[in-house]
Protein backbone atom coordinates (compact mmCIF):
# COMPACT_ATOMS: atom_id res chain seq x y z
CA UNK A 1 0.00 0.00 0.00
CA UNK A 2 1.35 3.42 -0.95
CA UNK A 3 2.28 5.82 1.83
CA UNK A 4 0.45 9.11 2.19
CA UNK A 5 3.60 11.19 2.71
CA UNK A 6 7.27 10.92 1.92
CA UNK A 7 9.80 10.02 4.61
CA UNK A 8 11.53 13.27 3.69
CA UNK A 9 8.52 15.38 4.57
CA UNK A 10 7.82 13.46 7.76
CA UNK A 11 11.38 13.93 8.99
CA UNK A 12 11.36 17.71 8.56
CA UNK A 13 11.06 19.08 12.09
CA UNK A 14 8.91 22.04 13.03
CA UNK A 15 10.55 25.44 13.45
CA UNK A 16 9.71 25.78 17.13
CA UNK A 17 10.01 29.55 17.30
CA UNK A 18 7.27 29.76 14.69
CA UNK A 19 5.09 27.47 16.82
CA UNK A 20 5.61 29.89 19.70
CA UNK A 21 4.83 32.87 17.50
CA UNK A 22 1.62 31.24 16.31
CA UNK A 23 0.46 30.71 19.89
CA UNK A 24 1.55 34.25 20.85
CA UNK A 25 -0.62 35.66 18.07
CA UNK A 26 -3.57 33.59 19.36
CA UNK A 27 -3.07 35.04 22.84
CA UNK A 28 -2.93 38.56 21.40
CA UNK A 29 -6.12 37.93 19.46
CA UNK A 30 -7.72 36.98 22.77
CA UNK A 31 -6.74 40.36 24.22
CA UNK A 32 -3.45 39.58 25.99
CA UNK A 33 -0.37 41.81 25.78
CA UNK A 34 2.51 39.57 24.68
CA UNK A 35 6.13 40.74 24.88
CA UNK A 36 7.88 39.31 21.81
CA UNK A 37 11.46 38.24 22.41
CA UNK A 38 11.31 35.08 20.31
CA UNK A 39 11.49 35.95 16.61
CA UNK A 40 14.60 37.23 14.84
CA UNK A 41 12.78 40.03 13.07
CA UNK A 42 13.70 43.70 13.54
CA UNK A 43 10.74 45.71 14.78
CA UNK A 44 11.65 48.77 12.70
CA UNK A 45 9.54 49.44 9.59
CA UNK A 46 11.03 49.28 6.12
CA UNK A 47 13.31 52.28 5.68
CA UNK A 48 11.50 54.98 3.71
CA UNK A 49 14.07 55.17 0.87
CA UNK A 50 13.52 51.46 0.28
CA UNK A 51 9.74 51.77 0.42
CA UNK A 52 9.85 54.74 -1.96
CA UNK A 53 11.94 52.75 -4.42
CA UNK A 54 9.37 49.94 -4.31
CA UNK A 55 6.52 52.34 -5.03
CA UNK A 56 8.48 53.82 -7.93
CA UNK A 57 9.13 50.35 -9.35
CA UNK A 58 5.43 49.52 -9.29
CA UNK A 59 4.56 52.84 -10.93
CA UNK A 60 7.10 52.08 -13.69
CA UNK A 61 5.52 48.67 -14.25
CA UNK A 62 8.60 46.73 -13.05
CA UNK A 63 6.64 43.68 -11.93
CA UNK A 64 7.54 40.97 -14.43
CA UNK A 65 10.08 38.16 -14.17
CA UNK A 66 13.74 39.12 -13.95
CA UNK A 67 16.80 37.00 -14.78
CA UNK A 68 17.05 34.08 -12.38
CA UNK A 69 20.25 35.44 -10.80
CA UNK A 70 18.72 38.88 -10.25
CA UNK A 71 18.66 42.20 -12.05
CA UNK A 72 22.14 43.31 -13.12
CA UNK A 73 21.83 46.63 -11.29
CA UNK A 74 21.37 44.89 -7.93
CA UNK A 75 24.19 42.41 -8.53
CA UNK A 76 26.44 45.36 -9.30
CA UNK A 77 25.28 47.25 -6.20
CA UNK A 78 26.04 44.27 -3.97
CA UNK A 79 29.51 43.93 -5.53
CA UNK A 80 30.16 47.63 -4.87
CA UNK A 81 29.05 47.14 -1.28
CA UNK A 82 31.78 44.53 -0.79
CA UNK A 83 34.35 47.01 -2.10
CA UNK A 84 33.13 49.77 0.19
CA UNK A 85 32.70 47.69 3.34
CA UNK A 86 35.48 45.09 3.06
CA UNK A 87 37.84 46.41 0.40
CA UNK A 88 37.07 43.35 -1.76
CA UNK A 89 36.81 43.32 -5.53
CA UNK A 90 33.92 40.97 -6.28
CA UNK A 91 32.79 40.53 -9.86
CA UNK A 92 29.04 41.20 -10.09
CA UNK A 93 28.70 37.94 -12.04
CA UNK A 94 29.61 36.07 -8.84
CA UNK A 95 26.57 37.52 -7.04
CA UNK A 96 23.37 35.48 -7.22
CA UNK A 97 20.33 37.34 -5.87
CA UNK A 98 17.93 34.88 -4.24
CA UNK A 99 14.39 34.61 -2.89
CA UNK A 100 15.61 35.13 0.67
CA UNK A 101 18.63 33.60 2.37
CA UNK A 102 16.60 30.42 2.85
CA UNK A 103 16.55 29.86 -0.90
CA UNK A 104 20.27 30.65 -1.00
CA UNK A 105 21.06 28.01 1.63
CA UNK A 106 18.86 25.44 -0.06
CA UNK A 107 20.54 25.99 -3.42
CA UNK A 108 24.07 25.91 -2.03
CA UNK A 109 23.38 22.68 -0.17
CA UNK A 110 21.77 21.20 -3.29
CA UNK A 111 24.92 22.13 -5.23
CA UNK A 112 27.50 20.88 -2.73
CA UNK A 113 25.96 17.88 -0.95
CA UNK A 114 25.04 14.59 -2.61
CA UNK A 115 22.54 12.17 -1.04
CA UNK A 116 24.07 10.55 2.02
CA UNK A 117 26.69 13.24 2.52
CA UNK A 118 26.88 15.56 5.51
CA UNK A 119 27.63 19.20 6.16
CA UNK A 120 29.38 19.94 9.44
CA UNK A 121 27.90 22.73 11.57
CA UNK A 122 27.91 23.96 15.14
CA UNK A 123 25.36 22.72 17.66
CA UNK A 124 23.69 25.07 18.65
CA UNK A 125 22.94 26.70 15.30
CA UNK A 126 20.16 27.93 13.04
CA UNK A 127 17.64 25.04 12.92
CA UNK A 128 16.50 25.23 9.30
CA UNK A 129 19.98 24.42 7.98
CA UNK A 130 19.67 20.76 8.83
CA UNK A 131 16.14 20.68 7.39
CA UNK A 132 17.41 22.09 4.07
CA UNK A 133 20.00 19.32 3.96
CA UNK A 134 17.39 16.65 4.68
CA UNK A 135 15.34 17.99 1.79
CA UNK A 136 18.20 17.26 -0.63
CA UNK A 137 18.75 13.81 0.97
CA UNK A 138 21.87 14.91 2.84
CA UNK A 139 22.32 15.46 6.57
CA UNK A 140 23.46 18.07 9.04
CA UNK A 141 26.50 16.86 10.98
CA UNK A 142 26.03 18.61 14.32
CA UNK A 143 29.19 19.18 16.35
CA UNK A 144 28.65 20.13 20.00
CA UNK A 145 30.23 23.49 20.89
CA UNK A 146 30.39 25.35 24.18
CA UNK A 147 31.36 28.69 25.62
CA UNK A 148 35.05 27.74 25.61
CA UNK A 149 35.04 28.17 21.80
CA UNK A 150 32.40 30.94 21.93
CA UNK A 151 29.95 28.40 20.50
CA UNK A 152 31.90 28.24 17.21
CA UNK A 153 33.68 25.45 15.37
CA UNK A 154 37.48 25.44 15.49
CA UNK A 155 40.14 23.87 13.24
CA UNK A 156 40.65 21.20 15.89
CA UNK A 157 36.95 20.32 15.91
CA UNK A 158 36.85 20.23 12.11
CA UNK A 159 39.75 17.76 12.02
CA UNK A 160 38.38 15.69 14.87
CA UNK A 161 34.89 15.31 13.42
CA UNK A 162 35.67 15.04 9.70
CA UNK A 163 34.24 11.88 8.16
CA UNK A 164 34.48 10.35 4.68
CA UNK A 165 30.89 11.46 4.06
CA UNK A 166 31.55 15.08 5.15
CA UNK A 167 31.16 17.38 2.13
CA UNK A 168 31.95 20.66 3.82
CA UNK A 169 31.51 23.01 6.75
CA UNK A 170 28.88 25.65 7.44
CA UNK A 171 29.86 28.53 9.73
CA UNK A 172 27.82 31.49 10.92
CA UNK A 173 29.30 34.85 11.91
CA UNK A 174 27.61 36.61 13.65
CA UNK A 175 25.87 33.44 14.78
CA UNK A 176 22.29 32.61 15.57
CA UNK A 177 21.46 31.92 18.44
CA UNK A 178 24.58 33.08 20.27
CA UNK A 179 25.63 36.34 18.59
CA UNK A 180 29.27 35.22 18.54
CA UNK A 181 31.57 36.52 15.79
CA UNK A 182 34.49 34.78 14.07
CA UNK A 183 37.40 37.17 13.69
CA UNK A 184 39.55 37.25 10.56
CA UNK A 185 42.37 35.10 11.96
CA UNK A 186 39.81 32.47 13.01
CA UNK A 187 38.20 32.50 9.57
CA UNK A 188 41.62 32.07 7.95
CA UNK A 189 42.44 29.09 10.18
CA UNK A 190 39.06 27.47 9.59
CA UNK A 191 39.28 27.99 5.83
CA UNK A 192 42.70 26.32 5.82
CA UNK A 193 41.37 23.41 7.88
CA UNK A 194 38.46 22.82 5.50
CA UNK A 195 40.69 23.10 2.42
CA UNK A 196 43.05 20.60 3.99
CA UNK A 197 40.20 18.08 4.16
CA UNK A 198 39.18 18.73 0.55
CA UNK A 199 35.81 20.16 1.61
CA UNK A 200 33.82 23.28 0.75
CA UNK A 201 33.29 26.19 3.10
CA UNK A 202 29.95 28.02 3.38
CA UNK A 203 29.52 30.99 5.71
CA UNK A 204 26.24 32.50 6.86
CA UNK A 205 26.89 36.26 7.08
CA UNK A 206 23.23 37.23 7.47
CA UNK A 207 23.87 39.46 10.47
CA UNK A 208 26.78 41.42 9.00
CA UNK A 209 26.33 45.09 9.78
CA UNK A 210 24.85 44.21 13.17
CA UNK A 211 27.99 43.98 15.29
CA UNK A 212 28.89 45.96 18.38
CA UNK A 213 32.34 47.30 19.16
CA UNK A 214 33.90 45.36 16.29
CA UNK A 215 33.56 45.09 12.52
CA UNK A 216 32.80 41.54 11.42
CA UNK A 217 35.18 40.24 8.76
CA UNK A 218 33.84 38.49 5.66
CA UNK A 219 35.14 35.01 4.96
CA UNK A 220 35.97 36.25 1.45
CA UNK A 221 38.83 38.18 3.03
CA UNK A 222 40.23 34.81 4.12
CA UNK A 223 39.08 32.48 1.35
CA UNK A 224 37.94 33.81 -2.06
CA UNK A 225 36.59 30.35 -2.92
CA UNK A 226 34.17 30.22 0.00
CA UNK A 227 30.41 30.51 -0.50
CA UNK A 228 28.82 33.47 1.29
CA UNK A 229 25.14 33.65 2.20
CA UNK A 230 23.65 37.02 3.08
CA UNK A 231 20.24 38.62 3.32
CA UNK A 232 18.36 41.89 3.17
CA UNK A 233 16.30 40.77 6.19
CA UNK A 234 18.46 41.61 9.19
CA UNK A 235 20.75 44.67 8.84
CA UNK A 236 18.61 46.09 6.04
CA UNK A 237 15.35 45.30 7.87
CA UNK A 238 13.53 43.79 4.87
CA UNK A 239 12.27 40.48 6.30
CA UNK A 240 8.98 40.24 4.44
CA UNK A 241 10.51 41.31 1.14
CA UNK A 242 12.18 37.86 0.96
CA UNK A 243 15.48 38.76 -0.67
CA UNK A 244 19.00 37.46 -0.14
CA UNK A 245 22.15 36.70 -2.07
CA UNK A 246 25.02 34.29 -2.59
CA UNK A 247 28.59 35.22 -3.45
CA UNK A 248 29.90 32.11 -5.17
CA UNK A 249 33.07 31.00 -6.96
CA UNK A 250 32.95 31.63 -10.72
CA UNK A 251 32.55 27.98 -11.65
CA UNK A 252 29.54 27.53 -9.34
CA UNK A 253 27.49 30.38 -10.83
CA UNK A 254 25.96 28.55 -13.85
CA UNK A 255 24.84 25.67 -11.64
CA UNK A 256 23.26 27.98 -9.06
CA UNK A 257 21.52 29.90 -11.82
CA UNK A 258 19.96 26.68 -13.16
CA UNK A 259 18.77 25.77 -9.68
CA UNK A 260 17.20 29.21 -9.28
CA UNK A 261 15.44 28.92 -12.63
CA UNK A 262 13.84 25.67 -11.56
CA UNK A 263 13.13 26.39 -7.90
CA UNK A 264 11.54 29.85 -8.10
CA UNK A 265 12.19 31.29 -11.62
CA UNK A 266 13.49 34.62 -10.28
CA UNK A 267 13.64 36.65 -7.07
CA UNK A 268 10.72 38.97 -6.37
CA UNK A 269 10.99 41.82 -8.84
CA UNK A 270 9.69 44.72 -6.75
CA UNK A 271 11.89 43.63 -3.83
CA UNK A 272 14.98 43.78 -6.04
CA UNK A 273 14.32 47.32 -7.20
CA UNK A 274 13.47 48.34 -3.62
CA UNK A 275 16.75 46.85 -2.40
CA UNK A 276 18.75 49.05 -4.75
CA UNK A 277 17.89 51.97 -2.46
CA UNK A 278 19.25 50.10 0.59
CA UNK A 279 22.79 50.93 -0.51
CA UNK A 280 22.19 54.67 -0.83
CA UNK A 281 23.79 56.94 1.84
CA UNK A 282 20.40 58.04 3.20
CA UNK A 283 19.32 54.44 3.83
CA UNK A 284 22.70 53.36 5.22
CA UNK A 285 22.49 56.21 7.74
CA UNK A 286 19.12 54.87 8.90
CA UNK A 287 20.52 51.37 9.28
CA UNK A 288 23.46 52.68 11.30
CA UNK A 289 21.09 54.51 13.67
CA UNK A 290 19.16 51.28 14.11
CA UNK A 291 22.38 49.35 14.80
CA UNK A 292 23.13 51.76 17.61
CA UNK A 293 19.64 51.16 19.01
CA UNK A 294 20.25 47.41 18.94
CA UNK A 295 23.51 47.91 20.84
CA UNK A 296 21.65 49.76 23.62
CA UNK A 297 18.98 47.08 23.74
CA UNK A 298 21.63 44.38 23.97
CA UNK A 299 23.24 46.05 26.97
CA UNK A 300 19.86 46.55 28.67
CA UNK A 301 18.82 42.93 28.22
CA UNK A 302 22.24 41.44 28.98
CA UNK A 303 22.55 43.33 32.28
CA UNK A 304 18.96 42.56 33.22
CA UNK A 305 19.24 38.84 32.58
CA UNK A 306 22.46 38.53 34.52
CA UNK A 307 20.93 40.38 37.47
CA UNK A 308 18.07 37.87 37.46
CA UNK A 309 20.42 34.89 37.62
CA UNK A 310 20.53 33.86 33.97
CA UNK A 311 23.94 32.69 32.86
CA UNK A 312 25.28 34.35 29.73
CA UNK A 313 28.68 32.73 29.17
CA UNK A 314 29.29 34.54 25.87
CA UNK A 315 28.21 38.15 25.54
CA UNK A 316 27.01 38.64 21.96
CA UNK A 317 29.23 40.69 19.65
CA UNK A 318 26.68 40.68 16.84
CA UNK A 319 23.18 39.79 15.60
CA UNK A 320 20.35 40.53 18.08
CA UNK A 321 20.21 37.49 20.34
CA UNK A 322 21.32 36.45 23.81
CA UNK A 323 21.77 32.73 24.43
CA UNK A 324 21.12 32.34 28.14
CA UNK A 325 21.78 29.39 30.45
CA UNK A 326 18.69 28.64 32.54
CA UNK A 327 19.94 25.44 34.14
CA UNK A 328 20.11 27.20 37.50
CA UNK A 329 16.48 28.26 37.18
CA UNK A 330 14.71 25.25 35.65
CA UNK A 331 15.36 21.64 34.69
CA UNK A 332 13.31 21.91 31.49
CA UNK A 333 13.97 24.92 29.24
CA UNK A 334 11.32 23.87 26.71
CA UNK A 335 8.53 23.79 29.30
CA UNK A 336 9.95 26.97 30.88
CA UNK A 337 9.46 28.85 27.58
CA UNK A 338 5.94 27.61 27.01
CA UNK A 339 5.01 28.36 30.61
CA UNK A 340 6.37 31.90 30.26
CA UNK A 341 4.21 32.38 27.20
CA UNK A 342 1.00 30.94 28.62
CA UNK A 343 1.22 32.39 32.12
CA UNK A 344 3.32 35.52 31.76
CA UNK A 345 2.74 36.39 28.10
CA UNK A 346 6.46 36.58 27.42
CA UNK A 347 7.69 34.81 24.29
CA UNK A 348 11.27 33.45 24.21
CA UNK A 349 12.73 30.52 22.27
CA UNK A 350 13.85 27.22 23.81
CA UNK A 351 17.33 25.89 23.10
CA UNK A 352 15.76 22.77 21.59
CA UNK A 353 15.14 24.77 18.42
CA UNK A 354 18.88 25.10 17.80
CA UNK A 355 20.17 21.58 18.21
CA UNK A 356 20.68 18.87 20.77
CA UNK A 357 23.77 19.82 22.77
CA UNK A 358 22.66 21.06 26.20
CA UNK A 359 19.49 22.27 24.52
CA UNK A 360 17.53 21.78 27.73
CA UNK A 361 19.81 24.24 29.53
CA UNK A 362 19.46 27.27 27.24
CA UNK A 363 16.91 29.72 25.87
CA UNK A 364 17.33 32.46 23.28
CA UNK A 365 16.19 36.01 23.89
CA UNK A 366 15.80 38.32 20.89
CA UNK A 367 16.25 42.06 21.46
CA UNK A 368 14.35 43.07 18.35
CA UNK A 369 11.73 44.87 20.41
CA UNK A 370 11.85 48.37 21.90
CA UNK A 371 13.65 49.15 25.16
CA UNK A 372 10.41 49.71 27.09
CA UNK A 373 9.17 46.30 25.98
CA UNK A 374 12.46 44.70 27.02
CA UNK A 375 12.06 46.30 30.45
CA UNK A 376 8.50 44.95 30.66
CA UNK A 377 9.76 41.49 29.70
CA UNK A 378 12.43 41.64 32.40
CA UNK A 379 9.81 42.68 34.95
CA UNK A 380 7.64 39.70 33.99
CA UNK A 381 10.66 37.43 34.38
CA UNK A 382 11.38 38.99 37.77
CA UNK A 383 7.84 38.33 38.96
CA UNK A 384 7.94 34.77 37.67
CA UNK A 385 11.25 33.95 39.37
CA UNK A 386 10.16 35.51 42.65
CA UNK A 387 7.00 33.42 42.60
CA UNK A 388 8.79 30.20 41.60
Amino acid sequence: MAKDWSDRALEIESFKVMDLLKRARELEAAGHDVVHMEVGEPDFPTAEPVAAAARAAIERGLTQYTPAAGVPELRQAIARFYRQRYGLEIAPERVIVTAGASAALLMVFALLADPGQQFMMADPGYPCNRQFLRLVEARGQLVPVDADTRFQLTPRLVAEHWRPETAGVLLASPANPTGSVLHLAELEALAQAVRGQGGRLVVDELYHGLSYGIEAASVLQADPKAFVINSFSKYFGMTGWRLGWIVAPDDAVPHLERLAQNLYISPTTVSQYAALAAFEPEALAIFETRRQAFAKRRDLLLNGLRELGFGVPVAPEGAFYIYADVSGLTDNAFEFCWDLLERDHLAVTPGLDFGRHRSNDFVRFSYTTAADRIELGLERLRRRLRGA
